[in-house]
């Protein structure tokens, strides 16, 4: 009889943001959780994690989607072909700002980014009003789940 077990996801960090810390285990542990929530499904496959600052994301925000302006994640398809699943880019300095304004815990606010980012690569878009709101609702479902298993990375800025 053969058993097909789910390969462990292989998630690759690029921490381009030099006072951003964390420790390897709590974001594994967020992973592990988001990865097995059946309505964050992404396909099989590497994912690719970038932390950067506002001018990195800006740079890619123009290059990819035509807007010179700094955003909080952008969120690149992969190719299973290549068992590559996709990637997430977020703004440390994004995740700063909005932290302070909306008076939420900065590990929280980042930990949103990527959960937004694997939404998407789990199928879900926020372009019209309906699909925002199945996007907000998942991140909120994913967020609660992630927060009850004690997974909210433990992020800080030095």
């Amino acid at each position: 009889m053969h058993q097909n077990k789910k390969k462990k996801r292989i998630i690759q960090i690029n921490n381009q943001y030099a006072s951003l810390s964390f420790s390897q285990e709590s974001l594994d542990k967020f992973f592990e959780i988001l990865d097995s929530l059946s309505f964050c499904s992404i396909p099989n496959g590497e994912v690719s994690i970038a932390f950067l600052g506002d001018d990195s994301i800006a740079t890619l925000h123009a290059d990819f989607l035509d807007d010179p302006t700094p955003t909080d994640v952008i969120t690149f398809p992969g190719d299973p072909d290549m068992d590559f699943a996709g990637e997430i880019c977020t703004s440390v300095d994004h995740a700063i700002d909005r932290s302070k304004e909306l008076n939420n815990p900065f590990k929280k606010e980042l930990s949103l980014y990527l959960v937004h980012g694997w939404l998407h690569l789990a199928g879900y878009n926020d372009k019209a009003e309906n699909e925002r709101k199945e996007m907000r609702l998942a991140e909120s479902q994913a967020l609660s789940e992630l927060e009850k298993a004690g997974a909210i990375p433990d992020f800080s800025i030095s």
